[in-house]
């Protein structure tokens, strides 16, 4: 993978270079793909992330969003300190690093930085991981052990190379029809020094997202032997 940048319409984008002949503005545009037939669906609330699809892709566009009090009151703008600190930037070269690592995260297609006086509006374009996440499993209650088991061992792949992923939880871990788990939305994640604290902080991040998924306590008995199997294949 060649990192690759380019300016169009005002706004700045990086972008794999062997994607080079099908990157340009309007890919980031739903609108371009409606017409076209090939926005399959969305993926997330306020227009946040869609599906892409045609003959020869198969990607997700996803807008940066702001969450809780701020976001309802700038929902996508961002103070502008540069490219390189930017969220899209920052997310697309990290994923780079990984995905050219061989670790199980989404391929990065492009990235793009729209600039509006002295802030920023971001999106970020992905290969579609072929997935149903975590949270879908639990919620329909069918994690076989061998999943739980998967997932232990996929994040301790990613800790042991000292990435910690900001926003660990259910639903940001998809399993593929052959029980292969991804870790996918690295949106300020980074790569750390090794430090047992923030391994487990970021386990534990993971554990509470569970219990919120399911909370009742019939449930408890399910959600304690699957930790088990997660920790006992984190410790693999």
């Amino acid at each position: 993978m060649q990192a690759a940048t380019t300016t169009v319409n005002g706004g700045h984008i990086v972008y794999d270079a062997e994607q080079g002949g099908k990157v340009h503005a309007h890919v980031f545009t739903p609108s371009y793909w409606r017409t076209r037939d090939a926005l399959s669906e969305s993926l997330g609330g306020r227009g946040a992330a869609w599906r892409i699809t045609t003959d020869d892709i198969d990607w997700v566009l996803r807008f940066y969003r702001r969450g809780g009090l701020p976001g309802k009151l700038i929902l996508d703008r961002y103070f502008f300190t540069g490219l390189e600190a930017s969220r899209p930037w920052r997310e697309w070269r990290l994923l780079a690093q990984l995905f050219e690592r061989g670790l199980p995260v989404p391929r990065p297609v492009a990235a793009r930085v729209l600039r509006a006086g002295f802030g920023y509006r971001g999106a970020l374009i992905t290969a579609t991981v072929p997935g149903t996440s975590l949270a879908a499993h639990l919620n329909e209650g069918n994690v076989h052990h061998d999943i739980w088991r998967a997932t232990g061992r996929c994040i301790r792949r990613f800790h042991d190379v000292g990435v910690w992923h900001a926003d660990l939880n259910a639903n940001n871990i998809l399993v593929t029809s052959d029980a292969d788990v991804h870790l996918i939305d690295f949106d300020r994640g980074r790569i750390r020094p090794q430090d047992t604290a923030w391994r487990e902080a970021n386990l534990a991040r993971l554990q509470r997202s569970l219990h919120k998924i399911a909370p009742r306590p019939d449930q408890r008995e399910m959600l304690d032997k699957g930790w088990a199997e997660l920790r006992a294949g984190y410790a693999q």
